[in-house]
């Protein structure tokens, strides 16, 4: 019998100075690894001689711990198939594993976990982690449907048949030289972006971003504005930092600048979504963008953009980025494309200010040395050779038609209950609840939930104020079949 790749990675340690034969030890060890789990039930074993030749023994010495084995039910070997741990496991081994873990095992009790842990698994994270394979109504997911993967894949082949051998050892702190220069060619024509490659950091998505910037600018105590209602995830990345963060609400113009200067004038940092805030979809006007940038250079503080779907926008003229107005090198610009190709890509950017290319990158070196370059040269040949613009252009088409049917179809099976207004950008909608239907958008989220659906409640993204009950209805990811479907499935729960 031939060993499979599948086999199971025996860990077996033979002594030849005790008086246990080794048959014994290894009928033990096995056993062993069984009743606690580690070789799980129907899990193939080595084939005998393969097995004796790794343990440098007689293959008889193995089949005598095989068969001792089979002999208490523990193997089951059959032509064609190899031995196998049994699937009808002895009532040994249930009760070993029926039987109640002592409390001492929690790891709670084992060793110390700091504060921040804890305080970061609160309230403050919710709708940030969704379930696997759950796509209505998702915000943030894109269409995973239309990306040309057969492309990517050529793309990919054709870097790494031949990879430059530089590239194999290691890589710069900073990212793929030429992905670098793609991204500050693309932003400065398409974002109004100021910067060149030297001030362009890859990062493994936008999180990464804003944890290298948190420990680039922030000293623990140190003030930051965040919005309010807000993305948990940037507000849990400043605060892992040791940054006292201040929730500042907003405007129909964008983040209250007053309000700002009340809870700490001199801040530090202020994080904020100016093209199309999360999760409002509020635009912030010239008029607030220029305030904002005056009290960055009143208190000598950083403002932290970030433009995590500013490629999406679907009327009007487009909008320049936040950063193109800074003529003081103040404002530090964040982007991602897992929200345009697809999330598992992760792969993110950050343009620092000239001044903050060093202090970054020896924070870089610290946390994380270089990024991946396992993708990064095929990101770069998809910019480079038009195909990112293509798609971009061909989602843009196809988002706007499916936030128009998401708002015919809660007109249609919502009426009453639920209602979104369309926004010339982004990739969902919030859906307002009707007071008069008596629940809250708690409430209405975990019947989405219980109903197999994500649709996040927006108070959720609030802290210390209270809005009108409203849901996040992402539909950038959903097909024109799936939006009909899943509203009426969501108008159901809500109603049952």
């Amino acid at each position: 019998m031939n060993s499979s790749p599948q086999s199971a990675l025996l860990f077996i340690s033979l002594d030849y100075g005790i008086s246990k034969s080794l048959p014994d030890q290894i009928y033990n060890q096995i056993k062993e690894a069984v009743l606690t789990g580690r070789l799980k039930p129907g899990a193939r074993l080595p084939a005998t001689r393969v097995l004796a030749n790794q343990l440098a023994v007689s293959r008889n010495t193995v089949v005598a711990a095989f068969e001792l084995l089979g002999s208490e039910d523990y193997l089951v070997s059959r032509p064609g198939s190899g031995t196998r741990i049994t699937s009808h496991l002895p009532e040994e081994l249930l009760m070993i594993r029926s039987q109640p873990k002592n409390p001492v095992d929690k790891p709670a009790d084992v060793g110390k976990i700091s504060k921040l842990s804890l305080h970061l698994g609160g309230d403050d994270n919710k709708g940030r982690h969704h379930t696997s394979g759950l796509r209505a109504f998702r915000p943030g997911l894109p269409d995973l449907e239309h990306f040309p993967f057969q492309l990517w894949s050529r793309i990919i082949g054709r870097f790494w048949r031949n990879p430059p051998r530089d590239l194999l050892s290691s890589g710069d702190v900073a990212g793929y030289l030429p992905l670098r220069e793609a991204i500050a060619d693309y932003l400065g024509a398409v974002r109004g972006v100021r910067c060149n490659a030297d001030q362009v950091f890859i990062t493994s998505g936008a999180q990464q971003a804003i944890d290298l910037v948190a420990r680039t600018i922030i000293d623990p105590g140190d003030d930051v504005w965040v919005e309010n209602p807000g993305y948990a995830g940037l507000s849990s990345a400043l605060m892992a930092a040791g940054a006292r963060v201040n929730h500042i609400i907003l405007d129909e113009e964008g983040i209250c600048i007053k309000n700002g200067r009340h809870k700490a004038a001199g801040a530090v940092l202020a994080a904020v979504t100016p093209s199309h805030q999360y999760p409002l979809g509020i635009t912030m006007s010239l008029k607030r963008r220029l305030e904002l940038l005056e009290w960055a250079e009143e208190a000598n503080a950083w403002l932290l953009e970030d433009d995590f779907d500013s490629e999406f926008r679907y009327s009007g003229k487009p909008l320049s980025a936040l950063q193109g107005l800074d003529q003081t090198n103040r404002v530090i610009y964040i982007g991602t494309f897992s929200k345009v190709l697809f999330p598992s890509l992760r792969l993110g950017y950050v343009v620092v200010p000239e001044s903050l290319i060093d202090a970054i990158a020896n924070i870089r070196l610290a946390v994380d040395d270089h990024p991946t370059l396992a993708l990064q040269p095929a990101l770069h040949a998809f910019i480079s050779d038009g195909y990112f613009s293509s798609h971009i252009r061909k989602l843009r088409k196809l988002y706007i038609e499916r936030q128009g049917l998401l708002i015919s179809a809660l007109r249609q099976y919502a009426d009453g209950l639920l209602f979104a207004a369309p926004n010339d950008s982004g990739m969902h909608l919030v859906a307002s609840i009707n007071p008069s239907f008596g629940i809250d958008d708690k409430t209405a989220s975990q019947r989405a939930s219980n109903a197999g659906l994500i649709a996040p409640a927006l108070s959720d993204y609030c802290t210390g104020i209270s809005l009108p009950a409203a849901l996040l209805l992402g539909y950038a990811g959903l097909s024109h079949r799936e939006i009909d479907r899943d509203v009426r499935f969501l108008v159901n729960a809500l109603r049952r």
